[in-house]
């Protein structure tokens, strides 16, 4: 083969192999939903926040709700955890898994043991922390410190229930529970609040819509589990890991799909919603 016919025919392989990522990434991109939503699909009301989890820099850019597993992903997860591994904060994480409960043994010495590890994992699994591997880590002391405060009943009197169901939301400690009766009938359970500049507001409201998911119009994404309260904020499933400190929401309450699921099961139009406390940085 001729010098110059060579390097036709590289050039023809190099642009035909671009061709071929650029698609793929263009899939990939676009995922299951490329067209307009159908036409029974409840839309957000014109000109209403409806929001979406978002960093500093919120995009506006057309992009498909990804699938739960994908969605709720953590980044770090890719970072290789080796199962049970100990460190500075399996103390605190023993201490607050022994007040808890039901979780499973747990020997409060600070130091890792196959039964610590099995329950340090059940607790990771049920509050959608990655990877569930029984590590020891900053993630899962928080979140038990974070449910732990919130089970107090000076903490749970910060909602100033009434008789009614009532969905209490901690904007500082960032839980959410629900209320019946004085009693505690669901939670609590993690949760995510606005970010810096889309504050969660404090106060006292009322469920005024409800669906099973809801399309935002302005963010092109559709919200599970769909519980209006004021404005365009509501409780939803998250779109992403839940335990993202760098992420918050336009000031939706983002929750894990277990408890977006309860919560929409408990509550029903005009039941009370407190939410109290600030979120830290806003």
């Amino acid at each position: 083969m001729a010098g110059s016919s060579v390097v036709a025919w590289l050039a023809g392989v190099a642009a035909l192999a671009g061709l071929a990522t650029a698609a793929a990434v263009t899939v990939d991109a676009a995922g299951p939903i490329s067209a307009e939503p159908p036409a029974t699909a409840a839309r957000a009301t014109a000109g209403t926040p409806f929001i979406t989890v978002v960093t500093a820099q919120p995009t506006h850019a057309r992009t498909a709700p990804a699938s739960r597993a994908s969605a709720t992903t953590n980044p770090a997860k890719a970072s290789p955890i080796a199962p049970c591994a100990t460190g500075r904060w399996q103390r605190d994480i023993e201490e607050g898994l022994d007040t808890l409960g039901g979780y499973g043994v747990v020997t409060v010495d600070g130091r890792q043991a196959p039964n610590d590890c099995a329950a340090i994992s059940a607790f990771q699994r049920r509050f959608g922390i990655e990877p569930a591997r029984g590590q020891a880590d900053a993630t899962t002391a928080d979140v038990a410190r974070r449910i732990v405060a919130s089970s107090t009943p000076e903490r749970r009197s910060g909602c100033k229930a009434t008789a009614e169901v009532t969905a209490c939301v901690d904007l500082s400690l960032q839980t959410v529970w629900v209320m019946r009766g004085g009693e505690v009938v669901s939670g609590p359970t993690v949760m995510r609040s606005g970010f810096r500049g889309h504050a969660t507001p404090a106060g006292t409201f009322r469920i005024n819509k409800r669906a099973m998911r809801e399309w935002s119009d302005p963010y092109e994404v559709w919200l599970p589990y769909w519980q209006r309260f004021v404005g365009g904020i509501g409780f939803h499933e998250t779109t992403t890991y839940l335990h993202d400190d760098q992420r918050g929401s336009h000031g939706c309450v983002n929750l894990l799909h277990r408890d977006a699921v309860d919560m929409f099961d408990r509550l029903h139009r005009g039941a009370t919603v407190r939410t109290f406390g600030r979120r830290s940085g806003t």
